[in-house]
């Protein structure tokens, strides 16, 4: 209810009206062609990446059809709402491009006017973005988490992953944040200069790839408890492998990790993250970060 009073003040409206929990509205994405009225160089590489081609391709590739089918939603995935979540970003019911700015960012339809509130301070307009739910860069748990979702099928039950991966849809228990998201996909156009597509520094490098075994901990030790199949299970120990490597790296300089290595839960997840930020890290696991980038 705040949400939606606070986006109508800050579009100028002047009355105040009663809103009751029943009819708020849940948030729907507007679609990339929105955010690249401001964000044009991010939208740039979008359109240079794996996501955008997905829109004209995913369904063109070999076993997608009989794996769509596997979910019991038909052939077609762009009417498939299993493979939509993932693969689409879906505007007004219906999928109108790729993965894209809001598979990431949450849907904008309760955010995008605060968002693009010029008139209010930045910090305050950010903040009140965030509060009406929108996942900011800084909010490196949240951006994981979204990525993990998609790249490990963490954002499918079960019984469904082990429907798909049985029908032949590939399951990525080596995904690796850093190497995913610092390649084709990178969009760092931040002050002092706007114009350039800025690379991390090796903190911050080391910061996000923690981030991104934090979370793949946590959903794989979930994952790996919930489901039945094999090749899923082998697939999500290899990421529970990999994080507690990585995480047992820093027990010494950051005590968190300790409690989240023992209980791999969101909330450890998120103390984890909160204790290493601003910390350079990147002499306890900068052997382990990748090389080159998808």
């Amino acid at each position: 209810m705040k949400n939606v009073i606070s986006s109508l003040l800050l579009a100028g409206l002047v009355a105040l009206i009663s809103v009751t929990a029943t009819h708020s509205v849940a948030a729907t994405n507007v679609g990339p062609k929105k955010c690249q009225e401001c964000h044009r160089a991010e939208h740039g590489v979008w359109e240079a990446s794996a996501h955008f081609k997905a829109f004209r391709g995913a369904h063109k590739a070999k076993g997608a059809k009989e794996i769509a089918e596997a979910s019991g939603g038909g052939k077609s995935m762009r009417r498939n709402q299993v493979c939509v979540a993932c693969h689409y970003t879906e505007v007004g019911g219906k999928p109108k491009a790729g993965p894209s700015c809001e598979s990431c960012h949450g849907g904008a339809s309760e955010w995008l006017t605060i968002h693009n509130n010029k008139a209010m301070p930045k910090e305050q307009r950010l903040a009140a973005a965030k509060d009406a739910g929108m996942i900011h860069s800084s909010m490196l748990f949240d951006i994981a988490q979204n990525c993990n979702g998609c790249h490990t099928m963490q954002n499918v039950d079960a019984s469904m992953a082990g429907k798909l991966i049985d029908a032949g849809h590939p399951i990525n228990g080596d995904y690796e944040l850093v190497k995913y998201s610092q390649g084709q996909v990178r969009h760092r156009f931040y002050p002092p200069d706007v114009t350039v597509n800025q690379e991390m520094t090796k903190a911050e490098l080391a910061n996000l790839f923690l981030t991104g075994h934090a979370v793949g901990l946590v959903y794989a030790s979930n994952g790996i408890a919930k489901s039945d199949n094999a090749k899923y299970k082998a697939e999500m120990q290899k990421r529970v492998d990999a994080a507690t490597k990585a995480i047992g790296a820093v027990k010494g300089q950051v005590p968190a990790a300790n409690q989240l290595l023992s209980t791999p839960t969101e909330a450890n997840a998120r103390g984890f993250i909160a204790e290493i930020t601003g910390k350079d890290l990147s002499a306890a696991v900068g052997p382990m970060l990748p090389t080159s980038y998808k």
